[in-house]
């Protein structure tokens, strides 16, 4: 179990009206940014500590502030990076034209319910998982040293440092956006071409680099190894798989290429990622089981009728309360699950349906909980495969739906189920993303002496939060940019949503009789390679080096716009921590690094979601451009020249202010 550096101050009032408002107040905006980013690039950004840095900083002469406020404060707007991950899922239902928006009630009720659930599956693992495991939870640590810090004399100054790297990132990253918008900085640098090939002509491949200071933020994030895991996946995929694919096809090298890589290599990156979330299941099986069974001998105690001799920082909801909660919340699924079936023409089946897709959710839910909260655990929530769980989720209740339910419906209601297995993996995704997160921020509560009963309590306010804005969100991107592959969306502009397209597909290929898996096969097979890789490297290393499968999985299906400067932010972050090092104060620096990342996705994403309201309300694609299509390659230039000199100025700001 990680050990403290800084002793901790005392805990004080935790749950306050002003705090309380706060994190929502920062949760509703750090949801709507991750919204967007995620729909862009397919990831999405842990906000506890910018949060806990912001909230340190505005209280800081309150009265009454103290270390127990602050931490409610990142446990509320926590939920802003977690339960958005929704979104890997949820747009499929516009991908597939089931939907044409996001209906809000639905859509709102489906998030904050499967939130809530994720709540209470994770309260019995605390114990197990949090108090009694030596699982590292590095962001749970990490946020845990940011509130002492904060909160020990004399830190007004680290306080100030660390919210101006936040605001300066921040306004970095929207004002590029903001020139990108005008079109005098082109966004990305990306060309298309054959390589030498035989008689037909050589297969197509290219390079797309994103002038986007949000991905690389995330690249600074993940770390070097993550970085060239990826870089890896991003290679078999371009130098590869596409290559090989359109050797001898006719056509422009980048239509060609886009084609094969969309249609047919990701389906490799969804067999690797798919067996790399096996391996960790696997290697995972015997500690959450041990953890399971600590969590049912804890309740027994409490049935006992012993809890109050339990210390208040070892105090969850009581469990009776939990078992009551969740009951409260399946009865509204169950409704909607019957009310989608019936409009989706499926009412024949309705009740083979709403019970099996109650009973689904029930045992997938706590069984995705326990895994999600363990990796959490061990290498963070950020860095956790929630994708690769995403897609054992759907093929399962794809499998199940085509196997059981399909042959007593008619041959019409293959679509039908496809949107049906969407919205019950929503569901469970939903708890997924939650239990995730909720056991990294129990771990900061431990550190810090908290009550854990009032931080549940905490994220399900975050949770019904952040439900609340997520569907309006969801509709004004959709209306300005759509989602890539849903009919009538212009490719050129519409945001990627990589997971949901590969969810989404996966659903439509298992039901319908035709997916190929001979792809899937081969990705598996590339992922059982890296995993060998990945466990000979870690011991010829003693652990400093690994090649993490999930992300060469990710490196072969995410957009190549998205990969490459994820890996230049990686190489970017690995070279500042170097620097770093040499400081008085490396720790302190190296915070300045990761807050200024923060900053550098917060202010990105916010500016995409208030470009998207004016492209909707203006009703052009590019109402604040100011010039054509003839500056396009003066603008690849600039873009270039200005997006390197800003990331390096910037990098070197911070380098100067720790001694």
């Amino acid at each position: 179990m990680s050990t403290s550096s800084h002793p901790t101050p005392a805990l004080g009032t935790e749950l306050t009206l002003r705090g309380v408002v706060l994190g929502i107040l920062i949760t509703l905006v750090f949801t709507a940014a991750n919204v967007y980013f995620g729909l862009k690039a397919g990831l999405t950004f842990a906000t506890s500590i910018p949060a806990a840095v912001i909230a340190m900083a505005l209280l800081r002469r309150a009265a009454g502030n103290s270390i127990g406020e602050t931490n409610i404060v990142q446990t509320i707007a926590s939920s802003a990076g977690t339960l958005s991950s929704i979104i890997f899922v949820l747009p499929g239902l516009v991908m597939i034209g089931w939907w044409t928006g996001f209906p809000y009630w639905m859509s709102t009720t489906l998030c904050a319910l499967g939130g809530i659930l994720g709540v209470m599956y994770s309260i019995p693992l605390r114990r197990a998982l949090v108090t009694n495991s030596p699982l590292p939870y590095p962001e749970g640590v990490a946020c845990a040293e940011v509130l002492k810090v904060g909160h020990a004399g004399g830190s007004g100054e680290a306080n100030r440092q660390g919210l101006a790297a936040i605001i300066v990132g921040g306004l970095v990253s929207a004002g590029f956006s903001l020139v990108i918008a005008t079109q005098v900085f082109a966004a990305n640098l990306a060309q298309y071409f054959r390589l030498p090939g035989g008689e037909k002509g050589g297969g197509a491949t290219g390079y797309d680099l994103n002038f986007s200071f949000a991905l690389l933020a995330v690249g600074h994030l993940v770390g070097l190894w993550v970085g060239i895991a990826i870089l890896v996946g991003a290679c078999i995929a371009w130098l590869g798989g596409v290559p090989w694919l359109t050797a001898g096809v006719d056509g422009p090298a980048e239509a060609v290429a886009m084609f094969a890589w969309s249609k047919q290599v990701r389906f490799i990156g969804a067999g690797c990622i798919a067996v790399a979330a096996v391996w960790t299941l696997v290697k995972l099986a015997k500690p959450v089981i041990a953890g399971l069974h600590a969590a049912a001998v804890s309740a027994r105690v409490r049935r006992a009728g012993k809890a109050d001799t339990l210390p208040r920082n070892e105090r969850d909801i009581p469990i009776g309360t939990v078992g009551l909660v969740t009951l409260a919340c399946m009865l509204p699924i169950g409704f909607m699950l019957s009310s989608f079936a019936t409009s989706a023409g499926l009412a024949d089946q309705l009740g083979l349906l709403v019970v099996g897709g109650l009973v689904y959710i029930v045992l997938m839910s706590f069984f995705v909980a326990a895994v999600c909260g363990y990796m959490a655990g061990l290498i963070g929530s950020s860095n956790s495969p929630l994708s690769g769980v995403g897609i054992l989720v759907v093929i399962g209740v794809s499998l199940l739906l085509a196997l059981v339910v399909k042959p007593l419906l008619p041959a019409s209601t293959g679509q039908a189920l496809v949107a049906f297995a969407l919205f019950v993996t929503a569901v469970v995704f939903a708890v997924a993303t939650i239990s995730n997160d909720n056991l990294q921020d129990l771990k900061t509560g431990q550190l810090v002496d908290a009550t854990p009963w009032r931080q549940q309590l905490a994220l399900i306010i975050g949770v019904v939060a952040g439900a609340v804005v997520i569907p309006p969100v969801l509709d004004l991107l959709n209306q300005a940019y759509g989602f890539a592959g849903t009919p009538g969306a212009d490719p050129k502009t519409a945001l990627a949503a990589p997971q949901a397209t590969l969810i989404s597909a996966l659903a439509k290929g298992v039901i319908q009789g035709d997916l190929n898996w001979n792809l899937i096969g081969i990705g598996a097979a590339i992922g059982a390679a890296c995993i060998a890789v990945d466990e000979a490297l870690k011991r010829a290393s003693g652990g400093r080096a690994h090649l993490a499968p999930l992300a060469v999985g990710l490196g072969i299906y995410l957009p190549m716009n998205s990969t490459l400067i994820i890996v230049v932010g990686a190489v970017a972050g690995w070279w500042f921590e170097r620097r770093a090092a040499r400081k008085r104060d490396p720790e302190a620096t190296k915070q300045l690094g990761v807050l200024l990342a923060s900053g550098l996705i917060v202010g990105e994403g916010l500016l995409g979601v208030v470009l998207a309201a004016v492209v909707v309300f203006s009703g052009q694609g590019a109402p604040l451009a100011l010039v054509g299509e003839g500056f396009a390659t003066t603008a690849q230039v600039l873009g270039l020249l200005a997006f390197a000199g800003i990331g390096i100025g910037l990098y070197a700001w911070l380098l100067k202010k720790q001694p």
